[in-house]
C-alpha cells in the first residue's frame, strides 16, 4: 500500500514537472519571444533622395546606328604585276590624284615603242597613196588599206598606253589611307586590295526609325549623335535623305544624316547613339536615372513620405524627420543623359530615393543623407 501511494506521488511529481516544461515551452516562451522581438525597432536605413523637377524637354526619337564614308574605296589594281614603287603610307592624309602604287609596266612601254614605230610607218604609207591618189596613179582600195592599218596601228598605240595607265595607280579623290597590304617586289593580282581610301568629312549615319513615327521625319531635320569614344562630347547632324522602303523584318526605315567631322575623331563603322527631334520642347517631369528601379512587374521609384499620424493624433504632432518610403509604380518616357522622363506615377516636387534602395521596403523608415551612400573610392584598384 505505501509503496503504490510513492508511485502516486513520483508520477504526479514528474507530471507537474512535464505539464510545467510544456507549457513554458509552447506557451509562454512564444508569447515572450514575439513581445521581445516586437519591441526591437531596427534604426532608419540612410539613403540619398532628390525631388522631382520640371524640365523643359525637345521630344527626339532615340535610335541606334552604324557611321559610314561617303566616298570609301579598296584601292585595288585592274591588271597584275609586280609592284615597282610603292608611295603608300599608312594613315596618310592625300588628294586627288597622288601616285599611290607603280607597278613594272617595262613590257608594255617596249611594246608602246613598238606600236608607235607601226603607227609612224602606216601614216607615212597613207601619206604616199594619198599623194598617188592626187596625181591619178593610186587606186582606192589601197588608200582604203592604208587608212585601215594607219588605224588600227593608233588603238593599238592608245590600248598600250591604257594598259600603262592602269600600271600606275593614283588616289580617286581626297581621303585618308588605311593600312598598307602590299610590299615592293610583290606580284599583285587584279582586284586585290593594296590599301583603303576614305573620305572622313563628312560621314553619313545611318540609323532606322519605327514606320508609326514615318510622318514624323522629313529631310533637313537636325540629329545629335553620342559615341562610346567621346562620351563627353555630342555631334550635331542633319537628315540627307530617307529610303524609300520599309524593312519587312524591322517594320523600320532607315534614315541617312550627314554628321561634319573636320577634326576626323569619327570613323566609318562605329556605333553611334542618334537622337532625332522630331517636335517642339514640352514640359516633362524628370528623375535621376539611379532613381528608377526596373522589373518585369513593372517600373518603379521609391518615395519619401512624413510618417503619417496615428488615429487620433493631430498631423502636427508627427516630427518632421520621422520619414518612411513609399513605393510608386511609375510610366517611363525619354531617357537624355543621367535623367530620365516619368510620364506617370509622380509629379513635380515629389522626393524619390536615388541611392540605397537595394535595403529598404515600403513603409521602412529612413533618413535623408546629403552625402550620398554610393561614394567612388579615392583611387580605382589596378588591373
Amino acid at each position: 500500500m505505501r509503496r503504490a501511494i510513492i508511485f502516486i506521488l513520483v508520477f504526479l511529481f514528474l507530471g507537474a514537472i512535464s505539464g510545467g516544461l510544456a507549457w513554458f515551452q509552447f506557451a509562454f516562451k512564444p508569447v515572450m519571444l514575439h513581445n521581445i522581438i516586437s519591441k526591437m525597432v531596427p534604426p532608419p536605413s540612410a539613403v540619398a533622395v532628390e525631388i522631382a523637377k520640371t524640365e523643359n524637354w525637345s521630344q527626339a526619337l532615340q535610335a541606334v546606328g552604324s557611321f559610314s564614308p561617303v566616298q570609301g574605296i579598296n584601292v585595288a589594281a585592274q591588271v597584275g604585276g609586280i609592284v615597282k614603287t610603292l608611295q603608300i603610307h599608312s594613315g596618310a592624309e592625300v588628294k586627288k590624284g597622288t601616285p599611290l602604287l607603280q607597278l613594272d609596266d617595262s613590257v608594255e612601254q617596249a611594246d608602246l615603242k613598238s606600236n608607235l614605230a607601226t603607227l609612224t610607218n602606216n601614216e607615212l604609207s597613207l601619206s604616199r597613196q594619198q599623194q598617188l591618189m592626187k596625181t591619178g596613179n593610186g587606186t582606192k582600195v589601197n588608200l582604203d588599206a592604208a587608212v585601215a592599218a594607219r588605224d588600227s596601228a593608233a588603238a593599238a598605240v592608245q590600248r598600250v598606253r591604257a594598259t600603262i595607265d592602269e600600271k600606275a595607280i593614283v588616289a580617286p579623290f581626297d581621303g585618308r589611307l588605311g593600312l598598307r597590304r602590299v610590299d615592293i617586289g610583290q606580284y599583285v593580282s587584279p582586284g586585290l586590295s593594296l590599301v583603303t581610301l576614305t573620305h572622313l568629312d563628312p560621314l553619313f549615319v545611318d540609323f532606322p526609325v519605327p514606320e508609326q513615327n514615318v510622318g514624323e521625319v522629313s529631310k533637313g531635320q537636325k540629329v545629335t549623335i553620342k559615341v562610346d569614344a567621346y562620351a563627353d562630347k555630342t555631334f550635331e547632324g542633319t537628315v540627307e535623305s530617307i529610303d524609300t522602303r520599309v524593312d519587312n523584318a524591322t517594320r523600320a526605315v532607315t534614315l541617312r544624316a550627314s554628321v561634319p567631322n573636320p577634326d576626323r575623331k569619327l570613323l566609318p563603322g562605329m556605333f553611334a547613339n542618334v537622337a532625332l527631334d522630331i517636335g517642339k520642347p514640352q514640359d516633362v517631369v524628370t528623375v535621376p536615372r539611379t532613381a528608377v528601379t526596373f522589373s518585369l512587374y513593372g517600373d518603379s521609384v521609391f518615395l519619401v513620405v512624413p510618417v503619417p499620424a496615428k488615429p487620433g493624433e493631430a498631423a502636427a504632432a508627427t516630427p518632421s524627420q520621422d520619414l518612411t518610403t513609399e513605393r510608386r509604380f511609375v510610366r517611363t518616357g525619354e531617357i537624355k543623359g543621367d535623367r530620365i522622363a516619368i510620364v506617370e506615377g509622380i509629379k513635380a516636387g515629389d522626393r524619390v530615393i536615388t541611392e540605397g534602395q537595394i535595403k529598404i521596403q515600403p513603409g521602412a523608415k529612413v533618413v535623408v543623407t546629403t552625402e550620398g551612400v554610393l561614394k567612388p573610392p579615392a583611387q580605382l584598384p589596378e588591373q
